[in-house]
């Protein structure tokens, strides 16, 4: 009874497996047709119509962006300028390779380390405008006389930055100081250094032969201590011997006027006892000093204007004209007269202690 089930069960399968296989459809019958694969670009190997194709297709060419170089960054050659002079100045400390005059002047010690702090205080805290420069010679020695004020004696120092930056060759201001600055310790030693000598005539007058310029600022102590009430008001200026020096060696004399500096430590007393003590010409009281300490002791930031007038010619004198005290006295005063009126046309000009 089995083998019957089995041969039905066989003829089913069969008919399934031929029906299956009548009913399969071909994928690419007519109007099916699978389409020629398209060649990639640059092969060569289309057919032609796939070249017509490609010919009446429509080709759109994007223009390409330029190219845009972008510059190189600036080499930062102040920085590795400065670094170089640096190195040069460090070694030259060290193997003592640099040269120092008959007075202890140090040019490199003075341009890399005494001038940098002073520059800063006269662009940035004083904001030092100058004027007449043109009247500084380029070469050949010259007798700057200035009015002294300020309490301390910073206008010397401003001075000294302003004839080396502001003229063309960078010349140096040899100052003439009094006994006290080279008296005093570390002070002395950098003043010789920076360029100033003793304020006495053989030294000015080897200074001049020399062809440097010289500071001198003939009112002192007297000047620079005066209280604040008599300010712009030039004290007596000495004996002449500024002049003295200029007739022997016959340089021209620039008046030298300084506003500004007269109200940095505005002087309202002195205490007289402490002073003798100190050895000191005068202890200033100000508004600030000693009251606020070592605070006290910042300058307040004034608007400063210097300017250097015009030369007074000694070469016409004859040569024992230094000898004559009446043509001393005249020249002196001569001096005097130009820088006050310099300081008052100044002052008139001025909007404000601090706007200048």
């Amino acid at each position: 009874m089995s083998r019957p089930r089995n041969t039905e069960r066989r003829n089913e399968v069969d008919n399934v497996t031929t029906s299956a296989q009548a009913q399969v459809i071909p994928l690419h019958g007519p109007g099916r047709e699978k389409p020629a694969p398209t060649p990639e670009a640059g092969t060569g190997q289309a057919g032609d119509g796939d070249a017509e194709r490609r010919v009446e297709a429509p080709v759109v060419n994007f223009p390409r962006p330029a190219s845009v170089e972008l510059p190189a960054p600036p080499a930062d050659t102040t920085l590795s300028s400065g670094l170089t002079h640096a190195l040069s100045f460090l070694r030259n400390r060290l193997t003592g390779d640099y040269t120092v005059d008959e007075f202890g002047f140090d040019a490199e010690l003075t341009d890399n380390l005494v001038l940098p702090p002073l520059r800063a205080l006269y662009e940035k805290w004083f904001r030092v405008t100058t004027h007449g420069v043109h009247n500084l010679p380029s070469e050949g020695g010259a007798l700057l006389v200035c009015n002294h004020s300020g309490t301390l004696p910073l206008d010397a120092l401003m001075t000294s930055v302003a004839v080396h930056d502001e003229t063309p060759t960078h010349r140096h201001l040899r100052g003439l100081g009094a006994d006290l600055v080279f008296k005093a310790p570390l002070v002395g030693s950098l003043a010789r250094k920076s360029g100033q000598t003793l304020a006495c005539n053989p030294d000015a007058e080897r200074l001049l032969r020399k062809g440097e310029l010289v500071g001198v600022w003939p009112e002192g102590f007297k000047g620079i201590g005066k209280p604040f009430a008599s300010r712009y008001k030039l004290q007596r200026f000495g004996r002449g011997g500024f002049v003295s020096a200029a007739l022997r060696t016959g340089v021209p004399i620039i008046p030298v006027s300084i506003v500004g500096a007269e109200e940095i430590y505005p002087k309202i007393g002195d205490i007289k006892l402490l002073a003798r003590m100190l050895g000191l010409p005068y202890f200033p009281v100000t508004p600030f000093f000693p009251l606020l300490g070592p605070l006290g002791a910042i300058p307040l930031p004034t608007k400063w204007s210097i300017e250097f007038g015009e030369p007074i010619s000694t070469e016409g004198f004859d040569p024992e004209a230094e000898e004559d005290p009446m043509l001393v006295f005249n020249l002196t005063d001569q001096v005097r007269e130009s820088i006050q009126q310099t300081l008052y046309k100044r002052l008139s000009q001025r909007e404000g202690v601090f706007r200048g």
